[in-house]
């Protein structure tokens, strides 16, 4: 007597074997969630699934479950889940005899609809949970790579890209360099930032704005950081506008730097186009902090500089022709040399001691503080350093309105005159 399948039971099934090839989940894993998930049902129903042999084929989207009793005298079932009378075995088969067991299969859809929807919802949980783990499982351990997703949905706080395997992957507006674009359907590349897993709820966050990201593009473009003969041991980034790297060689046969870069820039050029054309600064790394914070500055020349270890603070003294290669456009370069060389640089325009100058500490009862901080900040710290810059440095790099320049210089002026 074969089971009748219901449609509830069949289409329960069916979304478990398309599960299966969506989702790549091992056949011996979703048979043990299905046999599990029957069995629940079997045990609130019947009191215990003991006796039940459930058998599932998720690729045929097959199942039969049978309820195995021991035939006892008329009259003397003590428990009918267990135990059947002879009169009942033999309706089932006619030479059935007091102390057999007897196997029958189960018609399902007798369970009535509450049943198979409770069935539903274990197997819909374990579903999930299967899926979950599988995603974290495969993430985990990946954080720091690159992955390639395709863009699925573009929302205004992030963008929603899935694997080759149809998993959803996210890239926070913070984690976009800021010129990038995406369009539905384009394949995108990014560094695994972390993999969050709250509430057994994995989400894999990406980044296109970490040091790792650029890291991870240099190794696969030179092969001597693959190899280990090179290696990264700083990098600063302002994504999309400028990076600055210090590289270290192991090999004194080998040039970091030019290995880096490569022939007319070969190595680089790929990256950049990448980085939505990040200029890529490269340099040689050292122990020694004083060369490290000139390299870092580059290509500006340094005349002299003061160290304060201990508070990580360093001054930089510069011929007034050098200061703005120093502070860079927007004081790009000023900050990726900080970053990189974890200091704080105070850029400080040389003066001539032939000719007489005052410094702007000197001026503080007549120009606010704030004003003679931010002209400190673009390297002019005294008063004829202020006089001979150009109008359009002082209204643009220190942000002063001209209003409050002409002030300024109207005050400096006249302790000349």
């Amino acid at each position: 007597m074969a089971a009748r399948k219901t449609e509830e039971t069949i289409s329960m099934v069916d979304t478990f074997r398309e599960f299966k090839e969506t989702k790549n989940i091992d056949r011996t894993t979703l048979m043990s969630v299905l046999e599990e998930s029957f069995r629940n049902v079997i045990a609130k129903i019947f009191g215990s699934d003991e006796n039940f042999d459930v058998i599932v084929n998720p690729d045929k989207g097959d199942f039969e479950i049978y309820r195995n009793r021991i035939v006892v005298a008329d009259g003397e079932v003590s428990d009918d889940n267990k135990e059947i009378s002879l009169k009942e075995a033999r309706k089932i088969e006619p030479d059935y005899e007091v102390g057999e067991e007897v196997s029958e299969l189960v018609n399902f859809s007798k369970f009535g609809r509450r049943a198979i929807l409770n069935l539903r919802q274990t197997l819909a949980s374990k579903i999930l949970e299967l899926e979950h783990d599988s995603l974290y499982n495969k993430y985990k351990d990946r954080v720091g790579q690159i992955v390639s997703g395709e863009v699925y949905q573009v929302w205004k706080r992030e963008v929603l890209l899935v694997d080759d395997e149809n998993n959803e992957l996210i890239l926070p507006r913070s984690e976009q360099i800021p010129r990038d674009q995406y369009r539905k359907g384009e394949t995108v590349r990014a560094v695994i930032l972390r993999v969050d897993n709250e509430n057994n709820n994995p989400k894999i966050i990406l980044s296109r704005t970490s040091g790792a990201f650029l890291e991870r593009l240099l190794e696969a473009e030179v092969p001597e950081i693959a190899d280990g003969l090179i290696t990264i041991k700083r990098i600063a980034r302002m994504p999309g506008e400028r990076a600055k790297i210090a590289v270290e060689s192991y090999d004194d046969r080998i040039d970091p730097v030019g290995a880096c870069v490569g022939v007319k820039g070969s190595r680089v050029h790929g990256i950049v186009r990448e980085l939505c054309n990040e200029n890529i600064d490269v340099i040689n790394y050292t122990s020694n902090i004083k060369l490290f914070i000139q390299r870092a500055l580059s290509p500006a020349r340094i005349s002299s500089i003061t160290i304060d270890e201990e508070n990580k603070k360093a001054e930089v003294f510069l011929r007034p022709e050098e200061v703005s290669l120093a502070i860079g456009r927007g004081g790009l370069n000023i900050k990726l040399a900080s970053m990189l060389t974890e200091f704080t640089i105070d850029v400080f325009r040389e003066v001539d001691e032939s000719d007489e100058d005052i410094y702007l500490e000197e001026f503080a009862d007549e120009i606010d503080q704030w004003i003679i901080d931010s002209l400190k900040g673009i390297g002019l710290d005294t008063a004829k350093a202020v006089i001979r810059a150009p109008r359009e440095l002082l209204v643009q790099k220190a942000d002063l309105e001209e209003e409050t320049v002409e002030g300024i210089l109207r005050i400096l002026k006249a302790e000349f005159e």
